[in-house]
């Protein structure tokens, strides 16, 4: 007798089953890993394997810094150094949800958001907007210490040295700085109007923009970036913080990492802005003209919004269509925004090089256009560059870095109107990860699967085999057996690893001998209708018993 069983195949190494070379895995991508190579690591791949790793610790201090008391000349070195306008955002609460849910979907491959319907990222002129950071200047690189110890360089600029409880190597507490300099007198002298004014700066950007996963602290090596205060306003710190938080998002989507630094209330300001998820009521008590934007959204969680969790918020994320996006949030906001400010918006566009002290990223509009109001292109390759913490910077120096930031406004990307966005939208859906979480639980699944196999044993238990061929009743044997053993197996829930894999081996013998069975038996032989089914990795096998000529056993695959 001639048996048309289908081509099954089963790699054990990836647990996954194929059938006449359709895949049983509902597999989320990239089907092309060129552009994201780092799949593996990402935090993505553990979620889909049901690891959950819970809300991130968010590592912003902010609630601090209106107990900072600042005087006239204080506020004047501020906004000399840069800082008139970001000093006004002062503390800012934050949802741990929301952000653990879009570092799901950062990818430091090409520092973006891989969202369904395409990628978007913070650009500068947002920083600019949001922040009021200038984002044009001088790039901000370390000034080189003769001791790399916080003593001298606090001693000289701050006139104070702090005790061994006050620092940790090169890091200095916030505490400290706010306990010994929060209060400057009204009539002290110039030095030390100076030497606070440090202090609150260095505090400040140790909370907010270059926040640390170390805690309280903040690196003194930025300290010295606050001697002359003329020379700190040259200084492009929006382009600094945003290379500090692109850093700290591809960090924090390591599967091993549970914590998130830099600037997060940029984050959350742009998902408020872009995304209808999560997002709370504008700030009645700012006026309309009220400038950074980032006051706009300045207020307390409350109500049902603060009571969702990560995994709503990657549900939504998933669902995400492009109709759902705001690409253009900032587009009727000119007249409110600062004449040194909106000179600049224009290095949004820039495809350069972002420098924060030995920290290069990239920036890479051209990946983002639709937020220009622009049609998307197939973008250009990236290469690819180191981007982890504790790893070198790209193949080239910082040096190199520097000199490609220097061409920055020569490098601005032209949109095109006319560009067809279905192109893009076909290269995007192969070379991204379509969704990060499941539609059904892992733990669902696993107990779907558990019940499906229980109903198969005890249907194959009721199955008369008297007038069946041997080799027909040999495979029903073998289906009893393979649904005993896994039923027996001590591995008992779906978050271990070797159940799953053990079981999805069960199954795809299962698969070879059911498909057998169905072309083989006689027609007469079954005579109950009922069906179950099993969940491998995602996709649904149905095992459908009806009494059907010749078919009498259905093998039928559902994605």
């Amino acid at each position: 007798m001639d048996v048309a069983i289908p081509n099954i195949t089963f790699d054990e190494e990836d647990s996954q089953i194929e059938v006449s070379g359709h895949s049983l895995r509902n597999d989320p991508g990239p089907y092309d890993p060129s552009v994201l190579y780092e799949q593996d690591e990402h935090i993505s791949s553990a979620v889909w394997e049901g690891l959950e790793r819970g809300a991130l610790r968010c590592h912003e201090h902010t609630s601090k810094l209106e107990e900072w008391k600042l005087t006239g000349k204080q506020l004047e070195l501020v906004e000399k150094a840069g800082f008139k306008y970001f000093r006004k955002i002062e503390a800012f609460s934050l949802d741990n949800q929301l952000i653990s849910a879009l570092v799901e979907r950062w990818r430091k491959e090409t520092n973006t958001f891989h969202l369904p319907g395409g990628e978007m990222t913070i650009t500068l002129d947002e920083v600019a907007l949001n922040l009021g950071l200038a984002i044009d200047g001088e790039p901000v690189v370390a000034v080189e210490l003769e001791d790399s110890s916080a003593i001298p360089v606090c001693e000289k600029l701050l006139g104070k040295k702090p005790t061994s409880n006050d620092r940790r190597g090169g890091f200095l507490k916030l505490s400290w700085l706010k306990d010994s300099f929060s209060h400057c007198p009204d009539i002290a002298p110039l030095e030390q109007v100076e030497q606070c004014t440090r202090a609150y700066l260095l505090y400040l950007v140790g909370s907010t923009i270059f926040s640390t996963t170390s805690g309280n602290t903040v690196p003194v090596i930025f300290l010295p970036l606050f001697e002359d205060f003329e020379k700190a306003g040259k200084y492009a710190w929006g382009a600094a913080a945003l290379a500090f938080l692109y850093r700290a998002l591809g960090n924090a989507t390591s599967k091993s990492q549970s914590t998130i630094s830099g600037c997060l209330t940029l984050l959350q300001c742009w998902s408020y802005w872009h995304l209808n998820i999560g997002r709370p009521k504008l700030n009645q008590g700012q006026a309309l003209d009220a400038f950074p934007l980032a006051l706009r959204w300045k207020q307390k969680l409350s109500g049902l919004r603060s009571k969702c969790d990560v995994v709503q918020y990657r549900k939504a994320l998933d669902s995400l269509q492009p109709c759902d996006v705001e690409w253009l949030p900032y587009h009727d906001m000119d007249e409110i925004v600062p004449e040194d400010i909106k000179d600049t918006l224009i290095l949004g566009r820039s495809r350069t090089t972002l420098i924060c002290l030995d920290k290069a990223e990239k920036h890479l509009p051209d990946r983002c256009l639709r937020q220009f109001g622009f049609n998307q292109p197939i973008p250009q390759e990236v290469p690819q560059w180191k981007g982890t913490d504790g790893e070198a910077d790209q193949s080239k120096s910082i040096a190199s870095s520097c000199e490609d930031w220097s061409k920055h406004r020569d490098q601005i990307v032209e949109g095109e109107d006319r560009v067809d966005d279905s192109e893009y939208l076909l290269w995007y859906s192969n070379i991204t990860r379509k969704f990060v979480g499941r539609h059904t639980s892992l733990e669902s699944m696993f107990r779907q699967t558990v019940a499906g196999m229980t109903k198969m044993l005890e249907l194959a238990k009721t199955l008369s085999r008297e007038d069946m061929f041997p080799v027909n009743q040999k495979a029903v044997e073998n289906i009893k057996n393979i649904l005993n053993e896994s039923l027996k197996n001590p591995f008992s829930n779906s978050k271990d690893r070797r159940y799953t894999k053990f079981l999805t081996m069960r199954i795809a013998r299962l698969v070879i001998h059911l498909a057998y069975l169905r072309d083989t038996s006689p027609s007469d032989k079954f005579s109950f209708r009922s069906f179950t089914f099993f969940i491998i990795d995602g996709s649904i096998l149905l095992f459908y018993i009806v009494p059907v000529d010749c078919d009498s056993l259905l093998l039928e695959m559902v994605d």
